[in-house]
């Protein structure tokens, strides 16, 4: 990936700040997230979380509760401190499954709480609709864009240029997964997994169909932006500016 189309991705990505003491958690957490085309920072201990914060500026946090120093609920206290940090969403990921500990993070102005164990696609679902919910007109609001490409995943719409093009459901998952990771090549076994589940009937080649299926219903109302990297997998990107656009 070119570094100004480096650059353009990680400024329209969601920033999530992910704090846990547990480094398997803020890894799996953080691989998931990044999966899905967010931009993610770490932090082990609460007070690195509040100066990440303001260095970072996150758009949602996901909070663990018990840290070595400060604890999740205060960590939240003193975001909501600061005017511009109180408007910060946070969604609290803790062992701590009390009825009273769950009512403190929601009466303390937490917008979700999960306990583990947990299911990371449930996860990261919950972090897209908050997302949502918090930044309306931004990146998450359910539309993308790669050069004429747009896809509108709440009517299930798109487009190339003013043509519009019909998707199957799966179509639209895998289109929807290669542009949430424009500019990134993402492997096979990366697309199984998050476009299928791996729930593919033993059929190891459903991807290659799949890219094909696209490619006739994309590329050939212009440039092509599927690309195959031999060895790695697949990218979608915008064609290099003499290829034009689609008229």
């Amino acid at each position: 990936m070119s570094s100004a189309l480096s650059s353009a991705a990680s400024a329209s990505a969601p920033r999530v700040l992910v704090v846990d003491d547990e480094q398997s958690i803020t890894d799996l957490v953080s691989m998931a997230l990044r999966y899905e085309g967010m931009d993610v920072a770490v932090a082990h201990l609460g007070r690195e979380a509040l100066q990440v914060v303001e260095s970072f500026r996150p758009q949602l946090v996901v909070l663990d509760v018990m840290l070595p120093d400060l604890d999740g609920f205060e960590i939240l206290r003193r975001l909501g401190s600061d005017r511009v940090a109180s408007r910060l969403p946070v969604l609290f990921l803790t062992a701590r499954d009390t009825l009273e500990d769950k009512l403190r993070g929601f009466t303390l102005g937490g917008d979700d709480y999960m306990t583990k164990p947990f299911s990371i696609e449930e996860l990261v679902v919950r972090v897209r609709a908050i997302l949502r919910r918090a930044h309306p007109d931004g990146r998450d609001s359910g539309r993308l864009a790669v050069a004429d490409l747009e896809l509108d995943e709440d009517s299930h719409l798109v487009h190339r240029g003013t043509q519009p093009i019909e998707l199957t459901p799966t179509e639209f998952k895998l289109l929807h997964y290669l542009m949430l990771n424009a500019g990134r090549v993402v492997s096979k076994a990366q697309i199984l997994d998050r476009v299928w589940q791996y729930d593919f009937d033993g059929n190891a080649n459903v991807v290659e169909i799949y890219i094909s299926y696209l490619r006739r219903k994309v590329d050939s109302l212009g440039p092509h932006l599927i690309h195959t990297v031999r060895g790695v997998g697949y990218c979608l990107r915008p064609p290099p500016p003499e290829a034009g656009l689609a008229p």
